[in-house]
């Protein structure tokens, strides 16, 4: 997994590790969202009694955030893309060689490709960030 962390990212990786006392390397942007990646058995810590780490970092960023469990692998693909783009559901995702294609229904489709396919560009980094493969919708 090769992960490139700008100025941005750093401070609000810092600002997570502050207040969840969890540390993690990997956080992006999706959908004007910020979500942040932790180990599946530290979630529960990182979000908080009653969730109330979330709630202060998304009051001190002013964005939304998401808490999502790091994918252990190319087998925890299906359920890392689901859990981001929740609650928009899909069909099916297809791992080939170097590429993922993900099958959705029209309204699904146009949901997961966003306005100027801006969602779309943003999930083929986050795919080819953590797995190394092309991303496609069809």
């Amino acid at each position: 997994m090769v992960n490139t962390i700008d100025m941005e990212d750093m401070r609000h990786l810092n600002l997570f590790g502050k207040i969840t006392q969890v540390g993690t390397r990997f956080c992006f942007n999706y959908n004007e969202m910020i979500v942040f990646c932790v180990p599946k058995q530290l979630i529960s810590k990182a979000v908080g009694e009653n969730g109330r780490n979330a709630k202060q970092i998304s009051e001190i960023l002013r964005r939304k955030i998401k808490i999502i469990p790091q994918p252990q692998g190319i087998h925890h693909a299906r359920d890392f893309i689901q859990t981001i783009v929740s609650p928009i559901a899909f069909k099916d995702l297809e791992i080939k060689d170097n590429e993922m294609i993900l099958t959705a229904g029209s309204q699904s489709k146009a949901a997961l490709l966003g306005r100027n396919k801006r969602r779309l560009i943003e999930m083929q980094k986050i795919v080819k960030s953590f797995f190394g493969k092309e991303f496609r919708i069809i």
